[in-house]
């Protein structure tokens, strides 16, 4: 039980730290989550990190909140998921309520407003790093069906414009596809199977 507890207290406040001092938008604070809990402390593999990201992606919602959810539930279950929920929208609640107070002077101060364009230049550095990131795991993973996924759904999102949603379906199609066909191709070449066969023979 005390260690659960010190999972939980160690899940609020890495999420807090990174929902607080987290600029740009859901995806970098997956981001964020992906260098915390598999680079630093190595609770997740980064293939599972992966597929915990692409389910908060293709899940309705906020991202941010999805990727708590997702992350905190495979790390200590549902109270895990609420305990990565509520770190993750203590710090934007708190911060929003107090921008709104003084909206009209946070829009016309022109040092804020600098602040806010380089920190953008900072989001897409981090972005771009943790891309960069996944993407070589795919492409180590050798699996030629993933890398042409991969490739196919870039160009079709950075070049032809395609919706994001649609680009999740097919890709979440192709994957109950090649599960169906992988799952087929182990059934058939089950031990029990071959011995049958033997047997008949």
């Amino acid at each position: 039980m005390g260690q659960k507890r010190k999972v939980l207290l160690q899940i609020f406040i890495s999420t807090l730290y990174l929902s607080a001092f987290t600029f740009g938008g859901g995806y970098v604070i997956v981001t964020l989550m992906k260098k915390k809990f598999v680079d630093q402390y190595h609770w997740i593999e980064e293939k599972e990190m992966l597929d915990l990201i692409a389910i908060a992606e293709s899940a309705p919602g906020a991202i941010a909140v999805n990727g708590a959810v997702v992350v905190g539930y495979k790390l200590s279950g549902i109270a895990g998921a609420l305990t990565a929920v509520v770190a993750t929208i203590l710090p934007p609640f708190a911060i929003l309520s107090l921008i709104s107070v003084f909206y009209d002077a946070f829009r016309e101060n022109v040092l804020i407003s600098q602040m806010l364009t380089g920190m953008q230049a900072g989001v897409g550095a981090v972005i771009a790093s943790v891309t960069c990131d996944m993407a070589a795991g795919v492409v180590r993973e050798k699996h030629l069906s993933s890398i042409i996924i991969m490739g196919v759904s870039f160009a079709a999102v950075s070049f032809f414009g395609v919706n994001v949603i649609y680009v999740i379906l097919v890709c979440l199609a192709l994957g109950i596809f090649q599960t169906i066909i992988k799952n087929g191709i182990h059934k058939n070449n089950h031990p029990a199977r071959m011995d049958e066969g033997r047997v008949g023979l």
